[in-house]
C-alpha cells in the first residue's frame, strides 16, 4: 500500500490479503502468509495499515438464517423520491432494522435502492405500507422479491492473472 498526495494505492499483495480475509477473516497471520507465500509479519503490517486507513472497516459474521430455522424473504426496493427529500428518506430508511443496505442512485430520476428482509410477504407489505410509503418525499415504490441468491459480498479487484503491466491499481482517497 502506498500513500501519495492523500491517495492510497493498493498493490497486488494488499488485494490478495483482502480476498483471503473475505474468504476467512478468522485465519491467523501465519496461515494467510503461508497461503500467499509471504512472511506473517508482512501480513500483520499490511492488515494493520489497511485498518488504520479505514480500508478494512470491520470484521463480521455472515449468518445463514435458514440453517437456524429463521424463515425470511429478501427484497430489493427501488424508491422514487422528491429530489429535495431523497437524503432524508435514505436516512430514515437506514434506521429500520428491516433495511440491510440503503443506497442513493441517480439515473433518469433520483432513486433510493434498499435491500430489506422480512419474515414473510405480509410483514414485507406491512413494512412498506406502514414504514416506507408514509415517509415525506416518497413518490413511488417498486419491490422485487429475491427468489435465488447467486453471489453475495465479495469485492471486485484487479485481475491477478493479467500480465503485470496490464493490472489496474485501484486508488482510494484518504478519508473516503
Amino acid at each position: 500500500m502506498k500513500i501519495k498526495k492523500r491517495r492510497i494505492a493498493l498493490d497486488d499483495l494488499d488485494w490478495k490479503i483482502l480476498y483471503a480475509l473475505q474468504e476467512n477473516a478468522r485465519q491467523t497471520y501465519s496461515e494467510t502468509g503461508r497461503l500467499l507465500n509471504v512472511a506473517h509479519t508482512t501480513i500483520y503490517e499490511r492488515i494493520k495499515k489497511m485498518e488504520e486507513h479505514g480500508i478494512i472497516k470491520k470484521y463480521t459474521t455472515v449468518v445463514d438464517l435458514e440453517k437456524i430455522g429463521m424463515k425470511h424473504l429478501t427484497a430489493v426496493m427501488t424508491i422514487i423520491t422528491d429530489p429535495k427529500e431523497s437524503e432524508n428518506v435514505a436516512e430514515k430508511l437506514s434506521e429500520f432494522n428491516d433495511a440491510l443496505e440503503v443506497y442513493t442512485s441517480l439515473s433518469e430520476e433520483l432513486l433510493i435502492i434498499a435491500k430489506v428482509v422480512a419474515e414473510n410477504q405480509d410483514k414485507l407489505h406491512s413494512f412498506i405500507a406502514q414504514s416506507v410509503a408514509p415517509l415525506p418525499g416518497v413518490l413511488r415504490i417498486r419491490t422485487s422479491i429475491i427468489t435465488k441468491k447467486h453471489k453475495e459480498g465479495l469485492l471486485a479487484g484487479p485481475n491477478f492473472n493479467a500480465p503485470k503491466g496490464k493490472r489496474r491499481e485501484k486508488q482510494i482517497a484518504v478519508g473516503e
